[in-house]
C-alpha cells in the first residue's frame, strides 16, 4: 500500500517542476521589439496550487500538490544579422509537498532542491530591426514576427528510487512562432509551438518513460498606459502528451485551457515589476492548478 501512495502521486509530483507544466506558460511580450545590447537580469516566484489528474483506476482520492518555485535568470538582446534577437538562461529552484487519501489513509510526499536550467533563444523574422537604445526610443512601432527555442535541460534534482521528483530526467524542446501587433497604445500578440521530449531511460523500477508532444497557442492583448506600464489579458491552450511506460501506451491525453492577467509596473532606476495570475477553464487528464507570480526585473544598458 506504501508503494501505491508514490505512484498514485506521480502526476502531481511532476507538477514540482515548471518544465512539467511547461504547456500551460502564459507569457505576454515574449516577441515584442526591444533595443540591441541590453542586459536583463530577473527574480522570479511563482505559486501553484491545485488538485492532480490522476489514473481514475487507481484508488487514490484528493491528490493535491503545493508548490513553490524560484528563479533567478539573465537574458541579453543581441544584433543577428540586422535583425533583433535575444538569448536568456533561467536557472530554478523548487519546493513542493503532495498529498492523496488512500482510502482513510493520508500520504504525503515533500522535495526541494534544484530544478531543471532553461534556455531561450529567439530572433525577430519580420520587423524588429536591430537598433540602438537611441535609434530604438524615437522608432514608430511595427508587427513583428519572431521565433524562439527553449531548451530544458535535465540538470535538476532526480532521484531514479522515487517516483516524486523535481526534474523529469529527460531534455525537452519547444520551437516557437510568435506574432505582435501593436495599435496605438493597444497590442495584440499569438504565438504557437510544440514541446518535444526525449525518453527517461531511468524511471522509477528501471523502466523508460517516454510522453507524446505537446502542441501550445498562447493569446494575448493588452494596453499600454505609458512606457513600462501595462496591462494584459492572457489565455492558453494545450493538447497532446499522453505518456508511456517501456513503450506501453497510455490512455491519458491532455487538453485544457487556461486564461489569466499580467500587469507590469515600472519602479524606477532600471527596475520593473511583474505581477500574474491564472487559472483553469476546461480540463481533460491535467491538473486543475491556480498559479500566481512575481517577478522583479532590472535592465541596463552596455556602455
Amino acid at each position: 500500500m506504501r508503494r501505491l501512495v508514490p505512484a498514485a502521486l506521480l502526476v502531481a509530483g511532476l507538477a514540482l517542476a515548471s518544465g512539467q507544466a511547461a504547456a500551460q506558460d502564459m507569457e505576454p511580450r515574449a516577441y515584442s521589439a526591444a533595443p540591441i545590447d541590453t542586459n536583463f537580469l530577473v527574480a522570479g516566484y511563482v505559486h501553484l496550487w491545485g488538485h492532480a489528474s490522476l489514473d481514475p483506476a487507481l484508488p487514490i482520492t484528493n491528490v493535491r500538490a503545493d508548490v513553490d518555485h524560484y528563479d533567478i535568470g539573465y537574458s541579453r538582446t543581441l544584433d543577428l544579422f540586422g535583425r533583433q534577437a535575444s538569448a536568456a538562461v533561467l536557472l530554478p529552484f523548487a519546493k513542493g509537498t503532495v498529498t492523496g487519501d488512500l482510502q482513510d489513509n493520508s500520504r504525503q510526499a515533500t522535495r526541494d532542491g534544484l530544478d531543471d536550467l532553461r534556455f531561450r533563444f529567439a530572433t525577430n523574422l519580420i520587423g524588429g530591426p536591430a537598433l540602438t537604445p537611441g535609434e530604438f526610443a524615437t522608432r514608430t512601432p511595427s508587427t513583428t514576427l519572431g521565433t524562439s527555442l527553449v531548451v530544458i535541460a535535465p540538470t535538476g534534482q532526480y532521484n531514479p528510487e522515487r517516483l516524486v521528483n523535481i526534474s523529469a530526467h529527460r531534455w525537452a524542446f519547444k520551437p516557437d512562432l510568435g506574432l505582435s501587433v501593436p495599435y496605438g497604445k493597444w497590442f495584440a500578440e499569438a504565438s504557437t509551438g510544440v514541446w518535444l521530449y526525449t525518453e527517461n531511460h531511468d524511471f522509477f523500477g528501471g523502466h523508460d518513460r517516454g510522453q507524446n508532444p505537446i502542441l501550445s497557442l498562447q493569446l494575448h492583448g493588452g494596453y499600454n498606459f505609458r512606457p513600462g506600464l501595462w496591462l494584459a489579458g492572457d489565455a492558453t491552450y494545450y493538447r497532446g502528451g499522453s505518456t508511456s511506460i517501456d513503450g506501453t501506451a497510455k490512455n491519458d491525453l491532455k487538453e485544457s485551457w487556461r486564461y489569466g492577467l499580467t500587469l507590469s509596473v515600472p519602479l524606477g532606476g532600471g527596475f520593473s515589476l511583474k505581477l500574474a495570475g491564472s487559472a483553469w477553464l476546461t480540463h481533460e487528464n491535467t491538473g486543475t492548478f491556480d498559479i500566481v507570480s512575481a517577478a522583479l526585473q532590472y535592465r541596463w544598458f552596455d556602455d
